[in-house]
Protein backbone atom coordinates (compact mmCIF):
# COMPACT_ATOMS: atom_id res chain seq x y z
CA UNK A 1 0.00 0.00 0.00
CA UNK A 2 2.44 2.45 1.06
CA UNK A 3 4.25 2.25 -2.40
CA UNK A 4 0.42 2.93 -4.31
CA UNK A 5 0.44 6.01 -2.18
CA UNK A 6 3.82 7.13 -2.93
CA UNK A 7 3.71 7.12 -6.41
CA UNK A 8 -0.22 8.86 -6.00
CA UNK A 9 1.81 11.55 -4.04
CA UNK A 10 4.83 12.12 -6.63
CA UNK A 11 2.59 12.06 -9.56
CA UNK A 12 0.50 14.75 -7.49
CA UNK A 13 3.13 16.59 -6.46
CA UNK A 14 5.44 16.34 -9.61
CA UNK A 15 2.19 18.86 -11.26
CA UNK A 16 1.96 21.17 -8.13
CA UNK A 17 -1.60 20.24 -7.31
CA UNK A 18 -1.56 19.65 -3.70
CA UNK A 19 -2.65 23.13 -3.13
CA UNK A 20 -5.66 22.22 -4.89
CA UNK A 21 -6.29 19.30 -2.55
CA UNK A 22 -7.59 20.08 0.99
CA UNK A 23 -9.29 17.75 2.62
CA UNK A 24 -12.66 19.22 1.71
CA UNK A 25 -11.89 19.61 -2.30
CA UNK A 26 -10.84 15.79 -2.01
CA UNK A 27 -13.41 14.85 -0.57
CA UNK A 28 -16.06 16.28 -3.12
CA UNK A 29 -13.89 14.51 -5.67
CA UNK A 30 -13.94 11.36 -4.22
CA UNK A 31 -17.68 11.58 -4.03
CA UNK A 32 -17.83 12.81 -8.06
CA UNK A 33 -15.84 9.86 -9.22
CA UNK A 34 -17.89 6.96 -7.14
CA UNK A 35 -21.14 8.66 -9.17
CA UNK A 36 -19.21 8.59 -12.19
CA UNK A 37 -18.28 4.53 -11.31
CA UNK A 38 -22.37 4.33 -10.53
CA UNK A 39 -22.70 5.37 -13.82
CA UNK A 40 -21.55 2.36 -15.89
CA UNK A 41 -24.41 0.59 -13.86
CA UNK A 42 -26.99 2.87 -14.56
CA UNK A 43 -30.04 1.13 -16.46
CA UNK A 44 -28.46 -2.21 -16.72
CA UNK A 45 -28.12 -5.07 -14.24
CA UNK A 46 -24.97 -5.66 -12.79
CA UNK A 47 -23.33 -8.29 -14.97
CA UNK A 48 -24.74 -6.23 -18.54
CA UNK A 49 -23.04 -3.05 -16.84
CA UNK A 50 -19.55 -5.08 -15.66
CA UNK A 51 -20.03 -6.95 -19.79
CA UNK A 52 -20.18 -3.24 -21.20
CA UNK A 53 -18.07 -1.18 -19.03
CA UNK A 54 -15.23 -3.26 -17.36
CA UNK A 55 -12.87 -0.36 -18.38
CA UNK A 56 -14.65 2.57 -16.98
CA UNK A 57 -15.29 0.33 -13.81
CA UNK A 58 -11.74 -0.13 -12.91
CA UNK A 59 -10.90 3.53 -14.35
CA UNK A 60 -13.60 5.36 -12.16
CA UNK A 61 -12.93 2.59 -8.99
CA UNK A 62 -9.31 3.83 -9.28
CA UNK A 63 -10.15 7.18 -9.28
CA UNK A 64 -12.42 6.67 -6.11
CA UNK A 65 -9.44 4.72 -4.68
CA UNK A 66 -6.81 7.49 -5.45
CA UNK A 67 -8.75 10.21 -4.10
CA UNK A 68 -9.32 8.12 -0.86
CA UNK A 69 -5.71 7.54 -0.30
CA UNK A 70 -4.59 11.03 -0.72
CA UNK A 71 -7.16 11.73 1.99
CA UNK A 72 -5.37 9.43 3.86
CA UNK A 73 -2.12 10.33 3.63
CA UNK A 74 -2.53 14.24 3.86
CA UNK A 75 -4.87 13.40 7.38
CA UNK A 76 -2.36 11.36 8.38
CA UNK A 77 -4.87 8.32 8.39
CA UNK A 78 -2.96 4.83 9.11
CA UNK A 79 -5.46 2.94 5.87
CA UNK A 80 -4.59 -0.72 7.91
CA UNK A 81 -6.05 0.60 11.01
CA UNK A 82 -8.90 2.72 9.92
CA UNK A 83 -10.38 -0.71 8.11
CA UNK A 84 -9.30 -2.93 10.64
CA UNK A 85 -11.79 -0.80 13.05
CA UNK A 86 -14.27 -0.42 11.26
CA UNK A 87 -14.60 -4.21 10.49
CA UNK A 88 -14.27 -4.45 14.42
CA UNK A 89 -17.32 -1.77 14.90
CA UNK A 90 -19.58 -3.30 11.97
CA UNK A 91 -19.00 -6.30 13.78
CA UNK A 92 -20.55 -5.54 16.92
CA UNK A 93 -22.89 -3.62 14.86
CA UNK A 94 -24.42 -6.70 12.68
CA UNK A 95 -23.69 -9.46 14.74
CA UNK A 96 -23.61 -13.03 12.87
CA UNK A 97 -26.43 -14.51 14.76
CA UNK A 98 -29.01 -11.36 13.90
CA UNK A 99 -27.45 -10.11 10.09
CA UNK A 100 -26.43 -13.26 8.55
CA UNK A 101 -28.27 -14.33 5.01
CA UNK A 102 -29.98 -10.64 5.25
CA UNK A 103 -29.41 -7.50 3.31
CA UNK A 104 -31.41 -5.20 6.73
CA UNK A 105 -29.39 -2.18 8.14
CA UNK A 106 -28.74 -2.42 11.91
CA UNK A 107 -31.22 0.06 12.84
CA UNK A 108 -33.95 -2.30 11.15
CA UNK A 109 -35.43 -4.80 13.07
CA UNK A 110 -35.42 -8.39 11.34
CA UNK A 111 -38.64 -10.08 11.11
Amino acid sequence: MDSIIKKIIEFRDERDWKQFHNPKDLAISLTLEASELLENFQWKDSSEAIKQNMEQIKDELADVLIYSLMIAHDLEIDIESAILSKIEKNAKKYPIDRFKGTSKKYSEERE
